[in-house]
């Protein structure tokens, strides 16, 4: 059985710095790369955020020191009208559209716009009123898990499970909140972990490290699915560009990631179509070391092990040795 596709999500994030062109841009970009869905984020600062909020330190180097998190959110915004026409373009482009809300009222502008499939941000797994209004529309779930441990992944799949949502309907991504991520706190074998923790979820991974090495790790270890943010343009001003992959390594990964899931195969051992032509050159035989007489016994002496490999396997050796030839042989003649 050859493994389910594995889903890219191409994370835009908020890398279109409130600019909807750019954000269309974006989704051309995500679908000549071959992603099977761009996400975005859909949030109101009003409601995610106090005034006086401070920003994470990665956000602080990546923007303006003076504003406060509830400025640089207001900026970058989408307002409905705008993820409506993104929907259209993603429909015309054949990728999907996806969005993170962050917040009880971002989910029903989602709703309205008739998404089928929830992406639940890393921040949001602690939030119990948001999940269960998620979790009442009985729809596909893909949980980020940045920040958490086993149990608040556990307690927050219980509120899916306790709405009558199966685990076969949810993908758990491992993930690490660190923008970007150093290599030794990516813990990819944690992904593992929850797989083997809640048996019955679809497992994935999230990747906020710089480069395309570990999500592609990832699907050699069994990921089901890959978030990746990206960007138009790395030097652009914004809390997560720096972080993020170009539209060139966006192809890359990709492209790396459809060969990995080739090269994970069906799990069979066995001759593949490609190497069966090569079985007779690289194996070897049991022929005669010397000239053999008829009659003649076969023994060490006269006998020796050489390719090709299209006479007797050089694994009937005891059962040759003690034998008498039935036919006369030339050195380096398979025996028969």
């Amino acid at each position: 059985m050859h493994p389910e596709k594995v889903f890219i999500i191409a994370e835009a994030g908020v890398n279109h710095n409130g600019s909807l062109d750019r954000a269309k841009e974006m989704v051309k970009v995500a679908a000549i790369a071959g992603a099977d869905a761009i996400k975005f984020q859909t949030f109101k600062a009003e409601t995610l955020v106090t005034k006086d909020a401070v920003k994470a330190n990665y956000q602080i180097k990546a923007s303006s020191q003076t504003e406060t998190q509830f400025e640089m959110l207001k900026k970058l915004e989408l307002s409905y009208e705008s993820h409506h026409q993104l929907l259209k373009i993603c429909e015309s482009n054949q990728i999907e559209f996806l969005s993170s809300p962050f917040d009880l009222t971002t989910i029903d502008l989602l709703k309205k716009l008739g998404i089928n499939k929830w992406k639940i941000p890393s921040g949001e797994i602690t939030n119990l009123p948001y999940l269960r209004k998620i979790a009442s529309f009985g729809q596909e779930i893909i949980l980020s898990t940045g920040m958490a441990d086993l149990e608040e992944i556990k307690v927050a799949l219980s509120v899916f499970t306790t709405a009558g949502i199966p685990l076969n309907k949810i993908t758990v991504l491992h993930c690490n909140t660190e923008y970007p991520t150093p290599m030794q706190d990516v813990n990819l074998k944690a992904m593992q972990t929850i797989k083997f923790s809640f048996p019955g979820v679809k497992i994935g991974y999230s990747d906020h490290t710089k480069g395309i090495e570990v999500p592609i790790a990832a699907v050699a270890m069994g990921a089901t699915m890959i978030e990746k943010h990206f960007t138009l343009d790395k030097n652009l001003p914004g809390p997560d560009h720096k972080a993020s992959l170009s539209t060139d390594e966006l192809v890359q990964m990709v492209n790396a990631i459809r060969n990995i899931e080739d090269a994970l195969g069906n799990g069979i051992k066995k001759p593949s179509p490609s190497e069966k032509k090569n079985i007779a050159i690289a194996r070897k035989s049991i022929v005669a070391a010397c000239n053999i007489a008829i009659g003649e016994k076969l023994t060490r002496d006269n006998l020796t092990i050489k390719r090709p490999g299209n006479g007797l396997s050089p694994m009937k050796w005891d059962e040759i040795l003690g034998n008498f030839a039935k036919h006369g042989y030339q050195k380096d003649q398979v025996i028969q």
